[in-house]
């Protein structure tokens, strides 16, 4: 961790002075404002957002609402790279999925929301939801990874004729894996948003989402900003978490190549 702050000092202070910033607007505005039933004042969210780790309710809603997004990104994950190798593999599947996924990623997310609150129920909705949105997008940044493989590599795998699945281990893999890996951290930080907004338009029980709504119906305004903190910082750290990962993985695989 030192290391890597050491040779990111200029990220990482540029980082403090944007949430000094973004800190400082949020005074400003309320001040401004004069109303904590419109914002809320920081003093009193931070004391919400300390009393939240202290509520069983919290926990249990926090656990349920990262289980259901990490069931949509799995699903979604899985879907994309299953049709992706489709598309790889059958040029006609990559033409008749272009379209399709052009259709999906462009449905209106409060639409389909309400469409699939009809036919399911709140608890199942947001999974549906999430992998609605995850996996056409997913699916596109896996296609633009295949698609940036080195073609003078997949020539000489023509002349020697190596097997698919040895083009898919040697080749494809090693070089698409670093750029998936480093898209997981902004889908899975994309997908818990997703997630929350899913359930707070459907009133989800024992979630984040619902737990949002509830703040809303008595006006818990501290409250509701220390749930979306919750959720902003849960994202934050996922996506620190991969992006430090995708730096090992490449150290890894420069070493790898060197010996």
């Amino acid at each position: 961790m030192k290391r890597y702050l050491k040779e990111n000092w200029f990220y990482v202070m540029m980082s403090v002075i944007a949430i000094a910033a973004m800190w400082l607007v949020w005074v400003i505005v309320y001040h401004a404002v004069g109303n904590d039933y419109i914002v809320p004042s920081f003093t009193e969210s931070m004391k919400s957002f300390g009393l939240l780790f202290a509520s069983s309710a919290f926990w249990t809603a926090f656990g349920m609402t990262c289980l259901r997004m990490m069931l949509a990104f799995l699903i979604s994950f899985v879907l994309a790279a299953l049709l992706c190798m489709l598309a790889t593999a059958v040029k006609a599947a990559e033409a008749f999925l272009k379209p399709v996924m052009i259709f999906f990623r462009t449905l209106p997310t409060l639409a389909i929301i309400l469409v699939v609150l009809i036919w399911t129920n709140a608890t199942i909705a947001p999974v549906i939801v999430t992998v609605l949105v995850l996996f056409p997008a997913m699916y596109a940044q896996m296609m633009a990874a295949v698609n940036d493989v080195d073609k003078g590599l997949l020539q000489m795998a023509d002349v020697y004729r190596i097997s698919r699945a040895t083009r898919i281990s040697r080749i494809y893999l090693p070089l698409v894996a670093p750029n998936i890996l480093s898209q997981c951290g902004p889908d899975i930080s994309l997908g818990l948003k997703v997630t929350v907004s899913a359930e707070v338009m459907a009133n989800t029980l024992r979630s984040i989402g619902g737990m949002m709504q509830n703040a809303r119906m008595y006006v818990d305004m501290p409250k509701l900003a220390a749930l979306t903190l919750v959720t902003v910082v849960v994202g934050i750290i996922i996506e620190f978490a991969f992006s430090f990962t995708k730096r090992i993985w490449r150290k890894w695989r420069e070493e790898d190549a060197r010996a």
